[in-house]
């Protein structure tokens, strides 16, 4: 592989979310922490060594900067999310109550999101509607796990999703605004930015695929079999199918096409 720094680091990524669930305590948090680490460091990775450093970085000031600034408002005032609080010194030091870490987690989940439905479709308002549902998909399985986990709690437990009634139903809402926000800086930074030298290849995306489905699929096993959470495991993965369906679609017929 002419990059392989990317594919190495998903593989890492995949172990260490496989040994989320055979942790708890202190160890869970710091594979917590690793996790992060690593789902950010790929999706940098994969976007320097595709698109340039400059991409990748611009990719990282848009998501994690628009993720922190969103995580300080919610946390201080309610907006968009809902009220709810980070419990303390879990995950590493934290700036106006949110972890530093939960930025780089912002970028590690929506860069396959973003990734993926650029694949599934080459308009932009329709990628940009994609990428903030799949979004949303995203945080139906992350919210009930971190909370499940004690990572953050909610002042409001009752007025949820049938079988996740601990999470507001604003948490989505918000979502679904910061989402589209980032999304639509992303689709102005995505046609600003340098072309690659060189056009991409089916075969340049695979990262961002595999981990995208191993997010949607792997988390579904998960937390229907090992985290005990199966209303999110069917919450999730119907979120995420509206971007997982067609790529599975789009998949299947690029291999019939390289097979004719």
């Amino acid at each position: 592989m002419r990059h392989p720094v990317p594919a190495l680091l998903a593989v890492l990524l995949v172990i260490a979310q496989i040994g989320y669930p055979l942790t708890d305590g202190t160890a869970r948090d710091r594979i917590t922490v690793v996790i992060v680490l690593l789902s950010a460091g790929t999706a940098l990775a994969h976007a320097a060594a595709n698109r340039g450093i400059r991409y990748a970085m611009g990719f990282l000031v848009i998501v994690s900067g628009v993720g922190l600034l969103a995580e300080m408002l919610g946390v201080a005032t309610g907006i968009p999310f809902g009220c709810y609080e980070y419990a303390e010194g879990r995950i590493g030091p934290a700036l106006a109550g949110v972890p530093l870490l939960v930025p780089l987690a912002w970028t590690g989940g929506m860069y396959p999101v973003w990734i993926v439905a650029g694949i599934v479709t080459r308009r932009t308002p329709v990628r940009v509607v994609l990428t903030t549902i799949g979004a949303v998909g995203w945080d139906l399985y992350l919210d009930p796990q971190m909370v499940a986990d004690g990572q953050w709690t909610w002042c409001d437990t009752d007025s949820g999703l049938p079988g996740l009634a601990d999470i507001p139903r604003t948490n989505y809402l918000g979502w679904c605004c910061v989402g589209l926000l980032m999304a639509l800086l992303l689709a102005v930074w995505d046609h600003a930015a340098p072309a690659p030298a060189q056009p991409r290849s089916a075969a340049s995306l695979t990262v961002p695929v595999a981990v995208f489905l191993w997010t949607w699929l792997g988390s579904l096993v998960a937390h229907a079999v090992f985290l005990d959470l199966p209303s999110s495991a069917w919450y999730g993965a119907l979120g995420m199918s509206p971007l997982g369906v067609p790529l599975l679609i789009h998949l299947a017929r690029h291999r019939s096409r390289r097979e004719q």
